[in-house]
């Protein structure tokens, strides 16, 4: 899933020690990797990328060593956000879940290092919504499931790989998004198939070739063969050698293998170009970004501020068990940023419409998530880029008298009222910013 929405294979997929261990990937101009030990202590590591593969080499360390690796990439899609894989918190070891919770600080009164979770379920089990509410909880200005996303993970193998593996996946997720406690938690379930995405990123023109020598087959040999995984791999029954097609099944798994030979044998994509461009899209991964993008990349700086503020209010706690007085005023201060931020205030709003504390009209949902998603001060009034400043400044102040009329409604209730009063001082700010 990382290395799909990074675009290329950063992460190791099958290194054992480090799919136990927090680590974070950020952006650098070179390549670098190295472990951050419990006492302290930052060691480098070797690495090496052979076959397109990347493994890291933990130089004689247990994983009980090391509390974190850091892995330095010269990747686009790292300048802007760095990502951080944690293990999973079903993990067969007890100790391998514990670094997750202990990262996010689930048991604890403590902010984390996370500014925003996507959060990979393939079922919504209970500790799936244990983490999710014990990572909102965390949240300030009110909890708000503004920063967790959702993803519906290896989607592809839904009903036992089927060609409309996505299709019911999707179906899925709609429903998991539309549950009334899911919405609390999360912007959003997305399903996406994380090894199409990542194939389709890294495809060879090799691998491409192999494909259209088996679509070439004749249709009853090609049937047999995509029955299922053992028979794909069956030996003599392709004059493609069984292993070669064994690391497609590893690279496409058989949804993939099956969507990229039924295609390639109807003459739909004949080239690699193109069978990648089509798995990328069909893995969900370029619907994922652009929900990121305007979920979390937009309020970049909001988020970040509410992880400074958690940690604030962290200190200002403990410090008042020595110094209530300072403790209290650093508290103080605190409240007082949050209740002056629009940005956190806007945040609010968008917890609140998600777990439905508001009911507004669907034309009027949409502007609010509009007003509120991000972008430039015209895109956000839903104007031309090329519309003029007056036209804009009008259409501003159009909204905060719309929004201040229904703030005044006597029948409203007072969640409705904040939220009416958030989205005219929206307008407002748009109409100072306008320009």
């Amino acid at each position: 899933m990382l290395n799909a929405l990074v675009g290329e294979r950063v992460a190791p997929t099958d290194a054992g020690d480090c799919t136990r261990i927090v680590t974070w990937y950020s952006y650098g101009l070179s390549y670098d990797v190295s472990a951050t030990l419990m006492d302290g202590t930052v060691r480098p590591l070797r690495f090496r990328r052979e076959d397109g593969k990347f493994e890291i080499d933990m130089g004689g360390l247990d994983s009980a060593e090391v509390a974190r690796l850091d892995v330095v990439w010269p990747s686009s899609r790292l300048q802007s956000v760095t990502l951080i894989d944690t293990p999973g918190l079903a993990s067969l070891d007890d100790r391998t879940s514990l670094r997750t919770r202990d990262f996010f600080a689930i048991e604890e009164d403590a902010p984390s290092e996370a500014d925003a979770v996507i959060y990979l379920l393939r079922h919504m089990h209970g500790h799936d919504a244990h983490f999710l509410e014990a990572f909102v909880d965390h949240s300030i200005a009110n909890a708000s499931p503004v920063n967790a996303v959702g993803v519906l993970s290896r989607a592809d193998e839904v009903g036992a790989a089927r060609t409309d593996a996505m299709e019911s996946a999707a179906r899925i997720a709609d429903r998991y998004a539309h549950d009334e406690r899911v919405r609390a938690l999360v912007v959003g379930v997305h399903p996406v198939a994380g090894l199409l995405a990542e194939t389709g990123a890294t495809l060879r023109e090799d691998e491409a070739a192999v494909l259209r020598q088996l679509g070439a087959l004749d249709e009853e040999t090609l049937g047999l063969l995509l029955l299922s995984a053992d028979r794909f791999v069956t030996p003599d029954l392709s004059p493609v050698a069984h292993e070669i097609r064994a690391e497609l099944l590893a690279r496409f798994g058989l949804f993939g293998v099956r969507f990229a030979l039924r295609n390639m044998s109807e003459g739909k994509l004949d080239t690699a170009a193109a069978l990648a461009r089509a798995l990328t899209e069909l893995s969900g991964v370029s619907a994922l970004r652009t929900v990121l993008e305007g979920h979390f990349t937009s309020r970049a700086l909001a988020l970040k501020a509410r992880t400074a503020l958690a940690s604030l209010r962290f200190a200002a706690r403990a410090l008042e068990q020595e110094r209530p007085g300072e403790g209290a005023r650093l508290l103080g201060e605190i409240e007082r940023v949050e209740a002056s931020s629009h940005e956190l205030a806007e945040m609010r709003l968008v917890h609140m419409l998600l777990a439905e504390m508001v009911t507004l009209a669907p034309e009027q949902r949409a502007e609010a998530e509009r007003l509120t998603g991000g972008g430039t001060s015209r895109a956000r009034l839903g104007l031309a880029e090329d519309t003029s400043t007056d036209e804009a400044r009008t259409a501003a102040l159009v909204g905060v008298d719309a929004w201040r009329r229904r703030s005044a409604n006597p029948l409203a209730t007072l969640e409705m009222r904040d939220a009416c009063e958030i989205l005219a001082r929206s307008y407002e700010g748009i109409y100072v910013a306008v320009g």
